[in-house]
C-alpha cells in the first residue's frame, strides 16, 4: 500500500527553514517497519554547507557580545519548548531509530535537563584574578568562545547528544551548525524547532542534513569552522580529527567502546544480572557505553549464567511503540547486518551460542531490523567478539580465576570508555577503581549512563581525551585569554 501525506522537512539556516539548493531529498524510515516513511529530509551539498557556516560566522560577534545571563534565558526558553513537545519528540525518535517509547521519553527529558543546566552556567565565573609581580598591574584570565562550532551527532541518542554539545557551545558564546545523522534527521528538526521557538537570533543555530562524507567531513575541513565536536565511529572520527588538525581547528571526538562488567564472587547476582542486561541489551546495545564483555569469577560463573539466560528469555522484542516491548530494532539495515556478521564470526571462532543469534520469526516483525538478544559462552579475550565493537545486543561471557585477571582482561582493549564491577569487597573495588583504564568507572551499577553534571569521555581509542558535559565542557568550547593591565 502506498503511503500518503508523508511530510517533507527542511534545513534551518540563518533563521529560516529551507530545502537543499539541489532540491534533493532522502527518506527517513521506521526501522521497526522499513515500509513506513517517517519523512523526507534534505540531501544537502557544499553550497548549503557554505551558507550555513557563513550564517553562523556572521551571527557570532553579536551572539558573543550578549551576557551569559541573556544567552541562558534563551536556553531556558528552549527547554520549556522541548518540555511542551516531549511526547511528540519522543514518538518521532522511536519511529525514526527504534528505541522504546519509554527510553525516548527519558532521553528527551534528559535533553530538557541539559538545556536548563547550561542555562544556569551563564551566571558562573569564566576566569580568575592572578597575582602579578608588578604591584601596579592587574592580571586576570577570562574565557572566550571559539567562534563557529560544527556539531556532528550520531543516531543512537538523537536528542541528548546534540543537546549536550549545542547547549555548552551556545552558553559560552559560540554559534552552531548541527549535522545530525541521516537516520534521525526528523528528530533533529523537532529539536531545532524548539530552539527556533525560543527566539535565538538568526544564524546562531543552524541545522544541515546530508551525507556524512559531504556535510560532516565538509564541516571538519571548512576554514571558517573553529571547532568540531563529533560522536560516532572510530573510522569516521579519525578522518574528522585529521581534517581539523591539518588546519589548526579544535576538535573533540567521542567514539567507540568495548565496555566490560566484572562479576566478583561476592556480587549480588540478581542485581548484577539486571545491570548487565540493562547496560548491554537495552537500546538494542546501541550505546557507546553499552556492556559488551561480561567477565565473571569462576566460582559464580554458572549461577550467574543461569540467571542471565532466564532473564533474557523473558525479554519481548518488537516495535518501540508497543508498551510491552523491551527491545526494539537495530537503527538501520547496515547495523543489523553488522550485528549478524559478528554473531556468525563468534560461532566460527568457537564461542558457544547460548541464546539468540538470529532474527525473530514472527510475521509482524518481518519488515523490521530486529535481532534477538544474544549471549556467547566460552569466549576467550582474543576473539573478535571480545575485542571489536559490535554495537548490538550481544554479550560475551569470559570466565576468570581472580580479580587481578579480570582487571587485566578488562584493560586488554583498544578502548577505554566505561567499565563496571559488582562486588562488596572494598579491596576489589579499590583495585578496580585504581587500575581500570577507562574514563568512566562504576561500582555496583551498569556500564551505561552518566549523570549530566559529570564529565563524560574515555581513554585510549574511545576519545580524543577532552570531556563533555558538566562544567568540564567549558574546556573545549572556549579558549583562555590572559589579560595584563598596567595603568
Amino acid at each position: 500500500m502506498t503511503q500518503t501525506n508523508v511530510p517533507t522537512y527542511f534545513n534551518f539556516i540563518n533563521g529560516e527553514w529551507t530545502p537543499a539548493r539541489s532540491g534533493e531529498t532522502v527518506k527517513s524510515i521506521n526501522p521497526a517497519n522499513r515500509n513506513e516513511i517517517v519523512g523526507y529530509v534534505p540531501s544537502s551539498g557544499p553550497e548549503d554547507l557554505n551558507l550555513a557556516v557563513a550564517s553562523a560566522k556572521s551571527a557570532q560577534p553579536g551572539w558573543r557580545s550578549l551576557t551569559g545571563a541573556v544567552r541562558g534565558e534563551l536556553l531556558f526558553k528552549a527547554a520549556d519548548a522541548l518540555e511542551r513537545r516531549l511526547d511528540e519528540v519522543a514518538e518521532t525518535m522511536t519511529r525514526e531509530m527504534g528505541k522504546t517509547l519509554g527510553e525516548a521519553k527519558g532521553e528527551t527529558a534528559r535533553g530538557i535537563a541539559i538545556l536548563r543546566y547550561y542555562a544556569g552556567e551563564g551566571m558562573r565565573k569564566i576566569g580568575d584574578v592572578i597575582p602579578s609581580t608588578d604591584s601596579e598591574a592587574l592580571m586576570y584570565s577570562t574565557r572566550v568562545p571559539l567562534g563557529v562550532v560544527g556539531v556532528i551527532a550520531p543516531w543512537n541518542f538523537p536528542v541528548a547528544i546534540p543537546v549536550w554539545k549545542m547547549a555548552p557551545a551556545l552558553i559560552y558564546g559560540n554559534t552552531v551548525v548541527l549535522k545530525p545523522a541521516n537516520e534521525t534527521t526528523v528528530t533533529a528538526v523537532k529539536v531545532m524547532q524548539c530552539l527556533a521557538e525560543a527566539g535565538f537570533p538568526a544564524g546562531v543555530v543552524n541545522l544541515l542534513s546530508g551525507k556524512g562524507s559531504v556535510i560532516g567531513q565538509g564541516l571538519a575541513e571548512h576554514p571558517d569552522v573553529n571547532g568540531i565536536t563529533f560522536t560516532g565511529s572510530n573510522s569516521v572520527g579519525k578522518r574528522v580529527g585529521h581534517a581539523a588538525l591539518e588546519r589548526g581547528a579544535k576538535y573533540q571526538l567521542e567514539m567507540g567502546g568495548k565496555n566490560p562488567i566484572i562479576i566478583a564472587n561476592d556480587a549480588d547476582l540478581d542485581l548484577a544480572v539486571e545491570a548487565t542486561i540493562s547496560g548491554g541489551i537495552r537500546s538494542t546495545g546501541q550505546k557507546c557505553t553499552a556492556t559488551s564483555r561480561v567477565i565473571i569469577m569462576r566460582e559464580v560463573y554458572d549461577a550467574f549464567k543461569e540467571k542471565l539466560l532466564d532473564r533474557i528469555g523473558q525479554l519481548k522484542v518488537g516495535s518501540g511503540l508497543d508498551a510491552q516491548t523491551w527491545l526494539g530494532p537495530c537503527a538501520n539495515e547496515n547495523q543489523l547486518r553488522t550485528v549478524l556478521d559478528y554473531i556468525r564470526i563468534g560461532k566460527e571462532e568457537g564461542a558457544a551460542l547460548l541464546i539468540g543469534g538470529e532474527q525473530p520469526e514472527e510475521a509482524e516483525l518481518a519488515d523490521g531490523f530486529f535481532v534477538k538478544p544474544t549471549v556467547f559462552d566460552q569466549v576467550t579475550p582474543d576473539m573478535a567478539i571480545a575485542r571489536e565493537e559490535i554495537f548490538g545486543p550481544v554479550l560475551a561471557l569470559i570466565a576468570v580465576d581472580s580479580i587481578e585477571e579480570a582487571i587485566r582482561i578488562a584493560n586488554d582493549s583498544d578502548f577505554g570508555l566505561s567499565a563496571s564491577i559488582f562486588s562488596q569487597n572494598i579491596g576489589n573495588i579499590l583495585s578496580f577503581v585504581r587500575d581500570m583504564e577507562a574514563g568512566l568507572v562504576r561500582v555496583n551499577s551498569e556500564t551505561a549512563g552518566v549523570e549530566l553534571q559529570a564529565p563524560f569521555g574515555g581513554m585510549k581509542q574511545s576519545s580524543s581525551h577532552s570531556r563533555e558535559q558538566g562544567q568540564a565542557a567549558i574546556e573545549f568550547f572556549t579558549s583562555i585569554k590572559t589579560v595584563f593591565i598596567k595603568p
